[in-house]
């Protein structure tokens, strides 16, 4: 079993997608490298603490690699845009790559450098070491699932493309 977090705008459609992907065991939403201990909701909103909406995505790498999770991710989220995915503007809404061990930061580096390649605007995903995660309060847990006519910045279809 491996765990990535990764910070796409709004976590609720970014969980919602990544749960129907297999080889996908879990994910939780939550908060990630901000400043504070234990953040609810209306302190990440706040602006203070520089928390991102985040998903731990555990997976099991015999079933779906590093590499193809980080394919389906550039896929749902626009690459070029900084602090913004949607209608979502702010920067908990950032998009990153949050890794816990080494290779892992050096195999994102490298997508990264082959996704650039294709774009003529930089790249605004934020690559760093995990500081912190705190798993986000219990009605934004599958949200999607709950809430099926809820709000969502990726496109329905996208959704589809998940287990493919």
């Amino acid at each position: 079993m491996k765990t990535i977090y990764l910070a796409g705008g709004c976590f609720w459609g970014v969980e919602h997608f990544f749960s129907l992907v297999p080889g996908v065991v879990k994910t939780t939403t939550g908060y990630a490298n901000g400043d504070a201990l234990n953040p609810t909701y209306e302190m990440v909103c706040s602006k203070k603490y520089k928390f991102a909406e985040t998903v731990k995505v555990d997976f099991d790498e015999s079933v779906i690699t590093l590499d193809r999770l980080l394919d389906k991710f550039f896929m749902i989220i626009d690459v070029t845009s900084l602090n913004k995915q949607g209608g979502d503007v702010g920067l908990q809404y950032r998009t990153g790559i949050y890794y816990t061990e080494e290779a892992d930061r050096a195999f994102a580096e490298k997508k990264m450098t082959e996704l650039q390649k294709s774009h003529s605007k930089p790249i605004a995903i934020e690559l760093v070491e995990l500081k912190n995660f705190y798993n986000a309060e219990d009605y934004h847990q599958d949200y999607l699932n709950k809430n099926p006519n809820g709000y969502c910045h990726i496109p329905l279809a996208m959704f589809e493309k998940a287990s493919l």
